[in-house]
């Protein structure tokens, strides 16, 4: 058996490999700085970051509830609120389309539930 040397190396599989874990990379980046749950926040002229946001009450456009990224009907919300200490702090994210009528239930769910530290985040910047 005669010993050849390498004459060229087929990268082919090598940029697979490569575009595969990018891929990977990529969407797994999206969902870290987007979070999981697409909500779309309505503006505010002037918007104070919270440093103690506790738990995180999201509603998307079609008005879908959830709770820490659990989705939830109303009456559920209800009784997964109800083990946290009153004084929690509740972070509320609502989609900008969202019916006011939803945004209305939730915030009355944590009004009758005895919580008083609810935060509404928005995007600074104000505008239309």
């Amino acid at each position: 058996m005669e010993d050849r040397p390498f004459e060229s190396l087929n990268m082919i599989p090598f940029i697979d490999i490569m575009l595969v874990l990018l891929t990977i990379v990529l969407t797994t980046s999206t969902f870290i700085s987007s979070g999981k749950i697409p909500v779309h926040l309505p503006q505010a002229s002037s918007s104070v970051p919270e440093k103690d946001n506790g738990r995180t009450i999201e509603i998307d456009a079609q008005g879908n509830v959830f709770l820490e990224g659990r989705p939830l009907v109303m009456d559920a919300l209800r009784a997964g609120i109800a083990a946290f200490p009153r004084e929690t702090p509740f972070l509320l994210r609502a989609d900008k389309d969202v019916r006011l009528q939803r945004f209305v239930d939730v915030v009355d769910v944590l009004k009758q539930s005895g919580f008083s530290r609810v935060a509404v985040q928005t995007r600074g910047g104000g505008g239309s």
